[in-house]
């Protein structure tokens, strides 16, 4: 045992020293080259202290997870919606979900601001924030029978704040949706690759779930090996389609990928979740996991360095060309998922607790999914920074800050102090076969001519322009995932809303049910998705400015609820758990509300935007990034809808808040009055490990298990 212990603590110290060493480089050097390598380095040893440390001390000590309690999947088992599942795969379902566009996309924005800040927010916020937060969500959640968010709040908090957590958590949903769809949409638009390959990623994933349903019960290892080697030929096949007389097939316009979008958002919200949401989401994280984790690998090897500055002047002016907006609070608002993500609660409280086989895995699913989240966005970063910032401003400024020609942006980049040339801009474009890289915002390109800067150190610089095609599409099949299980939970919260109202709804498994909330979440997002394709200043993208605050608006509210139930459950003591990122959130988010409604900056404020353009048109004037008239007043009225759902979104947040502290006050004081609506104790009979790899105890209870199972059967 002193042995044990004695290399527990040299590998504990060791792993420690490499997070100490990543954290002073990054932080103390100036001056002087910074390799990528450090900000991985103080990453990966920042996750492992966390997970090994203050996950566990939070699973064990402050939520007391039980092993010998039966979950929701155990309980109500009925092949829907609730089925226990392993626990190898529940982890992939789970990331597969959380993982949609922000981690990929958010931190390649908040470069503008210099890689030192964004670093910081993603490591020590998904630490202390968003991963507490999706760990303490599942755990609650799990013991109400995997009630949904607003649910939770509904019951626990009361009507009327419950009420307000409803609605803001519903409307907020139906955004993330919309934006993840669209951002899908523009990745598959013109890539027979991508949609080949990811449409590929269905019927493979029917056939493993299939394969672990009714041929192989419980053989996950061998149905990993099958889908692994189908989901690479199909990703190799890809590309033969791509370069094939089969391209035009797989070539879609975008208004056709909405309508397959919304179908498929429709049949994987109703499908018993074992055919494929659980395996298609389990698929695909090999793939996110096996790409994130050779970036990793090719940034140690290749050892790129850091070009864009620690912080840049955009973050001491907040007159960014990406993003307007001061470092407070704009930077933690862009970055969002990478650190700390609303929509993560939805997805902690849909459909994973209904699948999860026990509570001690809570914390590998929970924390260690975000974790693997945040490790995404550490490397999207990484992509962004290791790359020209010259280039990096002129692809994510808009065209109306830079022009449309090389020369143009170059001089107006210059001017911002990152030189680049006219050539250089040009042989960037030939590099990966684009036609140019100018003004390609929304940071999927940026990522993808990072990623693919980094393997082509390692693998040659030929190949520059498949990693970077293939950049494009695993970002796309990032999002998907996203999409199909928000879809799904979507569903859940209209169906536990409904239920208020008319009991049977109650049932999330009931067919009647599940077939209308289905269809009436995909065609909400649907709506927006479809007239955002068709408008490029309406629908969703009318609703896209809003995305980042509501996305972080759904955080307060989920570690509002978390707070007040560690309160309720006579865990007060441990309540700053989550009411210390509560609080800063609430003041991070509360604060951007209210500058991008009252602020005086047209850039920043709805209102003030509104007025601009308004006076625009009235003097007869076109600004852009209207093009005519009737995109002027379609401005206004954007800016006139975003401006008053931020108000609104806030006050209902602001509501919520302020009931749930009026509940945990009046249960300090009366604990007596107060109620919890957790689901009795049920013994579970369940053996299954609580993290990846099971221990010796496990693997012997494991086969003690069996052996009673075939003692059963032989008396049989």
């Amino acid at each position: 045992m002193r042995t044990a212990n004695v290399r527990t603590i040299v590998v504990w110290t060791l792993v420690a020293l490499v997070a100490a060493a990543g954290w002073s480089v990054l932080a103390l050097a100036r001056g002087e080259n910074v390799s990528a390598a450090w900000m991985v380095a103080a990453a990966l040893g920042s996750y492992a202290i966390a997970y090994r440390f203050y996950a566990k001390f939070i699973a064990y000590k402050v939520l007391k997870v039980d092993a010998t309690r039966a979950t929701p999947a155990e309980r109500l088992d009925n092949g829907i919606d609730y089925h226990p599942t392993d626990r190898r795969v529940l982890l992939g379902h789970h990331f597969a979900a959380i993982a949609g566009a922000g981690p990929l996309v958010g931190p390649v924005l908040a470069a503008q601001m210099g890689y030192l800040p964004g670093t910081i927010w993603i490591i020590v916020g998904v630490i202390f924030a968003g991963a507490v937060q999706d760990m303490v969500v599942l755990f609650f959640s799990t013991r109400r029978d995997g009630r949904s968010l607003g649910q939770m709040a509904r019951e626990e908090i009361g009507p009327f704040g419950g009420a307000a957590a409803l609605l803001a958590t519903f409307a907020i949903m139906i955004i993330l949706l919309g934006v993840l769809a669209l951002v899908v949409v523009n990745a598959l638009a013109s890539s027979p690759w991508g949609t080949f390959s990811i449409g590929m990623t269905i019927p493979i994933a029917l056939l493993m779930g299939f394969y672990l349903r009714v041929l192989r019960p419980g053989r996950v290892s061998e149905v990993s090996l099958i889908g692994v080697a189908l989901l690479l030929l199909a990703l190799v096949a890809g590309r033969w389609v791509a370069e094939s007389s089969w391209a035009g097939t797989f070539t879609l316009a975008p208004s056709t990928l909405v309508i397959w979008l919304v179908a498929y958002g429709f049949i994987a919200s109703i499908l018993p979740v074992w055919t494929l949401l659980a395996p298609r989401d389990y698929l695909s994280t090999f793939m996110k996991i096996g790409t994130i984790a050779l970036l990793a690998i090719g940034v140690v090897v290749a050892l790129p360095d850091l070009r864009m500055p620690a912080v840049t002047d955009f973050a001491k002016h907040g007159n960014g060309p990406v993003f307007a907006g001061s470092l407070f609070p704009f930077v933690f608002i862009t970055i969002a998922c990478g650190a700390l993500s609303g929509f993560h609660s939805l997805i902690s409280s849909g459909t994973t607790p209904k699948m999860i086989q026990k509570e001690t895995q809570i914390r590998m699913i929970g924390y260690g999914s975000m974790l693997m989240e945040s490790s995404v966005a550490i490397m999207a970063l990484v992509a962004a920074s290791i790359i020209d910032p010259g280039l990096y401003f002129a692809m994510n400024a808009p065209s109306g800050a830079i022009g449309t020609t090389v020369q143009n942006a170059s001089q107006v980049v210059t001017g911002w102090g990152y030189h680049i040339s006219p050539a250089d801009l040009a042989q960037a474009a030939k590099n990966v076969d684009e036609a140019s890289l100018l003004s390609r915002t929304g940071g999927a390109p940026t990522l993808a001519v990072g990623v693919s800067e980094i393997f082509a150190k390692v693998t040659g610089g030929s190949l520059r322009a498949f990693w970077y095609h293939f950049a494009i599409m695993f970002e796309a099949l990032f999002i998907l995932t996203a999409l199909d299980a928000g879809t799904r939970v979507g569903r859940f919260m209209l169906q536990d809303m409904l239920g208020n109202v008319y009991r049977p709804f109650k049932n999330v498994s009931w067919k009647p049910g599940l077939a209308l909330t289905s269809a009436l979440v995909c065609a909400l997002w649907g709506y927006f998705l479809w007239v955002g394709v068709h408008e490029p200043l309406g629908g969703i993208n009318q609703l896209f400015p809003i995305f980042g605050i509501s996305n972080q608006l759904l955080a307060a509210v989920a570690l509002a609820v978390c707070t007040t139930l560690l309160v309720k459950s006579g865990r007060l003591k441990w309540a700053w758990i989550t009411g210390i990122p509560l609080a800063w959130d609430a003041t991070v988010t509360l604060t951007a509300s209210w500058q991008k409604v009252f602020s005086s900056d047209p850039k920043v404020g709805f209102f003030k935007q509104r007025s601009v353009f308004q006076d625009a048109i009235d003097a007869g004037k076109v600004l852009p990034p209207a093009k005519s008239m009737d995109d002027m007043h379609t401005v206004v009225t954007n800016s006139t809808v975003d401006g008053v759902l931020s108000a609104i979104l806030a006050v209902l947040v602001v509501v919520v808040i302020a009931d749930a502290l009026r509940i945990c006050v009046r249960h300090v004081r009366r604990p007596a009055l107060s109620t919890l609506s957790e689901t009795p104790y049920v013994e579970s009979k369940i053996v299954a490990p609580a993290g990846l790899i099971p221990t010796r105890e496990e693997k012997e209870e494991e086969a003690a298990a069996r052996d009673v199972v075939v003692g059963v059967q032989a008396g049989d």
